[in-house]
């Protein structure tokens, strides 16, 4: 693994844990860790060892309290757009990622944290989490696409409001907008990240891959998501996963998936 300042990466089981580690600053969010969490997750994409990803931040307080307010207060609308692309294209690497990529979200997610967390194919909380997008508060609104995932994942109505209010909500509250899949205690938080990706492991990585894809083409205007989908069936019809998972299944056995 490469060296990080802002990072920590560790693999295990086929499962990179990447924490966001600026405790000190509730694992705010600046130019330097976006640039970090790209080089990690293309490291995912190109380390066939790497099956699963869990990204979490470093202490108790927080996730990702938000960007670094600092950085963001020297902006000008001269560069505003580009910081906000920058960030659109890591947070777009992660959702795209054909590996399972969960948030184990405790404590804070704001602002950028909340969007890093969305952008992630599953979220589970610990029940002292708290979500939102506080951006007007400062005269601003989120940047690195949390109009378009909040909106996806609870809806018009709700994401209104959140966004234009700038309140938070809580782990149970975010459970019940369909934000967040799991709400459990801090101590079980990482190890409910864990099953959920050992038993996705279990499954074809390339059928794995391509739910992620077909998914997405849900929310992608210039994609046919139908048309996604035959393609992707069928190019798993050709797979060497898809004879072994048919051949178990006959054979009443476990299947051997080799992602082929």
């Amino acid at each position: 693994m490469d060296s990080y300042e802002n990072l920590l990466l560790q693999l295990q089981n086929g499962i990179l844990t990447i924490t966001i580690n600026r405790e000190d600053k509730l694992n705010a969010l600046n130019r330097d860790t976006v640039k970090e969490i790209k080089l990690a997750i293309q490291q995912v994409y190109d380390d066939p060892a790497i099956k699963a990803v869990v990204i979490t931040g470093a202490g108790s307080k927080a996730f990702v309290a938000g960007a670094d307010i600092a950085e963001i207060s020297e902006l000008s609308d001269v560069n505003a757009r580009s910081f906000a692309e920058q960030g659109q294209e890591v947070f777009t690497m992660i959702e795209r990622c054909n590996k399972p990529v969960i948030a184990a979200v405790n404590g804070f997610a704001l602002g950028g944290g909340c969007e890093l967390a969305m952008a992630c194919h599953m979220r589970v909380a610990s029940n002292n989490a708290r979500f939102g997008q506080p951006e007007v508060n400062l005269g601003l609104i989120p940047g690195y696409g949390g109009t378009q995932r909040l909106t996806q994942l609870i809806g018009k109505s709700k994401a209104m409001e959140l966004l234009m209010t700038g309140e938070m909500i809580t782990a149970q509250e975010a459970h019940d907008f369909g934000l967040v899949n799991y709400v459990t205690t801090p101590p079980e938080l990482y190890p409910r990240c864990v099953d959920l990706l050992e038993k996705i492991m279990t499954k074809a990585p390339l059928a794995v891959g391509l739910v992620i894809d077909c998914v997405n083409a849900v929310y992608t205007k210039d994609e046919n998501g139908y048309q996604t989908e035959a393609n992707s069936f069928a190019r798993c019809c050709s797979s060497e996963d898809f004879l072994e998972g048919t051949s178990a299944f006959l054979e009443k056995r476990k299947p051997a998936f080799t992602g082929r």
